[in-house]
């Protein structure tokens, strides 16, 4: 056999040369080598550690993993299949019960509390001082001081916690991908647009079927909800999509992620009770910005009190204007389609009008040209790399000729790739032990509609936003300059602040000055026109009301359930009394939302959903200065740089905020964007 790519070293991954029977080899083999490492390391290191010989050299230890394990865990979610998947989760146990151990190694825990005392810490720079604080009580977040029985169940349940939200994310995978609606009748497509029309028409080809294909992919999803005349059609897909992974809908039973959630819950109080803490909320917190858990449901329920009226007269709008169409009364399957019709008669102005003003190719060179005028950077394409897909492209960020780091784009939905839409780090910014700096490498990743039928892909305006969004993600990771990995870039950022460089992102999507620079006809070059562009900006808050009181729903169900779990009331039960209090349209009562809620279930969300709100009040915030000094401001960007993306995890956000603000945070930018003001309404 070859030598196995996952032990070599390599500048970016060798993509086609990992095999799935790759992996748990090379994962055992860089475990065992690293436990040896550790205790070599303690063994020289004795009473008087230094920096170097244990903080640096553990991180060399875990570059090395994170370069066997960041592809493997990539390739699972963007070109899953069941041998890699095989192999994927034949690994969680094994990295489980060795981050377990780690957390866990009283030594380990001694030789990090001794450098924190030692006279050494005195000169340390502030990266270096809150990397040994976040470690001191993130040990303590492990058990290490707990007896030896929970100990072991501690780990016991971090390992089945790792399996869970992997069986989560998969069965979701799965149901998505096993509901298909095949289309002979192009009448029965009525409404919808051609390039929707071409995509289904591509997957059923791909099939090897005439006609077209609706599948639960969220281009073809939204494209039915938001288009499709046929209200039969739009119900049935509706039902097909929020039934996915549960025990109702057209699949009802397979793959459902009811017992997954029931589980998952259980053991995360569990797990939290172990620690010490009331729930699992109090747990989240402890490394988050927000103190506690009154304090996060307060600014929850503040937000729903100012935001449901405009949500409820959203809502009477919408019916009234439905009725008029002999809609009634208006469901959840007409909400997508009478808004877009409303949005139209209204503002005269449809996301597909504005598709043809943003081809994919437009719209990334106006957001690298916006970043350069912000801050002062480069970016070109780079054209000789590993793929993991023919669509795949790879970029390099220079300032004044020196290389700052690399990003992948993986832009296009398609089969056995996760939904949604995220940035992960391939690599981290860091100085090694032999005083090399080792540059950034992030994913981009994201599921638009593809080109089709000879045109460029073409990005609805939503679309645009959700790239401007997962790039400032990776501007977080590649722009910063802090040395040691433990706080460059993302890491060590509270979640709860994580999203304030994303969100802040895009705000240059609704800007005149930045519109001009991502728009322009994919035929004809042209830019927006004065009266297309000023149609949009005056749609911008139509129906902001109905979406805000949406994501409240959202974030108060994933909070008030890890604060009340075992209360006797179901998963359910809590998203309905969430409902009560919130919601102004009610799903029917076959909606299963919850079990597709990926972000708590399966990703780093859970009772931290409230982060996008939260860091939206800061993001608002935050753009509320270069509406004063200018957009483009470059001493303003410089500035925005340097406090937050620059200093990555070094500092409480907090701290790193006011020090760009000059103030703490305040509501009012966020409602005033929203449009959730009384000057608004």
């Amino acid at each position: 056999m070859s030598a196995n790519p996952l032990l070599q070293s390599y500048d970016l991954p060798p993509f086609s040369a990992i095999r799935p029977e790759h992996v748990k080899p090379a994962i055992e083999q860089i475990l065992a080598d690293n436990r040896a490492a550790i205790a070599r390391i303690l063994a020289e290191q004795g009473a008087n550690p230094s920096w170097s010989g244990l903080v640096l050299a553990i991180d060399e230890l875990h570059a090395r993993l994170g370069a066997a394990w960041s592809p493997v865990s990539h390739l699972n979610a963007v070109c899953n299949s069941a041998e890699l998947r095989e192999a994927y989760e034949g690994c969680l146990p094994l990295l489980s019960a060795y981050w377990t151990e780690l957390g866990q190694n009283r030594e380990l825990f001694k030789a990090y509390e001794g450098l924190s005392a030692s006279p050494a810490a005195a000169s340390f720079d502030v990266a270096q001082k809150t990397i040994l604080e976040h470690a001191l009580r993130d040990f303590r977040l492990s058990g290490i001081d707990l007896p030896a029985d929970q100990q072991q169940r501690y780990a016991e349940i971090q390992a089945r916690l790792s399996e869970l939200g992997s069986r989560f994310s998969n069965q979701l995978l799965d149901a998505t991908q096993a509901w298909t609606k095949h289309v002979t009748d192009e009448d029965a497509l009525a409404g919808l647009t051609d390039s929707a029309k071409a995509q289904m028409k591509q997957a059923a080809e791909a099939k090897g079927l005439d006609g077209w294909l609706i599948s639960l992919e969220f281009p073809s999803y939204y494209a039915v909800m938001t288009y499709a005349d046929d209200r039969a059609l739009r119900e049935e897909v509706y039902a097909a999509y929020c039934t996915r992974a549960s025990d109702q809908g057209p699949n009802a039973g397979q793959n459902d992620n009811g017992p997954v959630m029931q589980e998952i819950l259980d053991l995360r109080q569990e797990l939290a009770r172990l620690l010490g803490f009331a729930n699992f909320s109090e747990l989240s917190l402890a490394t988050k910005m927000a103190e506690t858990p009154e304090q996060v449901l307060s600014f929850l329920r503040d937000l729903a009190v100012r935001s449901k009226p405009f949500a409820q007269k959203d809502l009477e709008q919408l019916q009234a204007y439905a009725a008029e169409q002999g809609c009634k009364p208006l469901q959840s399957w007409d909400s997508g389609y009478f808004g877009e019709k409303l949005r139209e008669a209204r503002y005269s102005v449809s996301q597909e009008t504005l598709r043809a003003y943003f081809p994919v190719d437009k719209v990334l060179s106006g957001l690298f040209a916006i970043v350069q005028k912000l801050y002062g950077i480069q970016i070109r394409e780079l054209h000789d790399f590993e793929r993991w897909h023919p669509d795949v492209r790879l970029f390099e960020i220079e300032e004044n000729g020196q290389h700052v780091g690399r990003f992948y784009f993986d832009l296009y939905a398609r089969a056995n790739k996760r939904g949604g839409a995220w940035m992960d780090g391939a690599r981290d910014r860091r100085r090694d032990a032999s005083g090399q700096m080792i540059a950034p490498v992030a994913y981009l990743v994201c599921n638009f509609t593809p080109a089709v039928g000879g045109k460029p892909a073409l990005l609805t305006h939503d679309e645009v936003t959700t790239l401007f969004h997962e790039f400032g993600h990776g501007l977080h990771h590649l722009l910063t300059r802090v040395e040691h990995v433990g706080a460059s870039g993302i890491n060590g950022v509270a979640w709860d602040a994580v999203e304030l460089p994303s969100q802040f992102m895009e705000n240059w999507c609704w800007e005149p000055e930045g519109l001009a620079l991502i728009s322009g006809h994919y035929e004809s070059g042209e830019p927006l026109p004065q009266d297309l562009l000023e149609k949009m900006l005056a749609a911008k808050n139509f129906q902001s009301g109905l979406m805000m009181v949406r994501q409240l729903e959202f974030s108060l169900f994933d909070f008030e359930l890890h604060v009340t779990h075992g209360d006797g009331r179901s998963v359910l039960d809590v998203l309905e009394g969430v409902r009560d209090e919130v919601a102004v349209m009610r799903p029917p009562k076959f909606n299963r939302f919850a079990n597709s809620f990926a972000h708590i279930f399966a990703g780093g969300y859970a009772a931290g959903y409230y982060s996008y709100k939260w860091a939206e009040v800061l993001s608002a915030d935050a753009f509320s200065r270069f509406e004063e000094e200018g957009v483009f401001n470059p001493q303003t960007g410089n500035a925005f740089r340097e406090a937050i993306l620059a200093k990555g995890g070094s500092q409480e956000p907090m701290e790193l905020f006011v020090a760009f603000r000059g103030r703490e945070p305040s509501i009012d930018a966020l409602l005033r964007h929203s449009g959730l003001t009384e000057e608004a309404a």
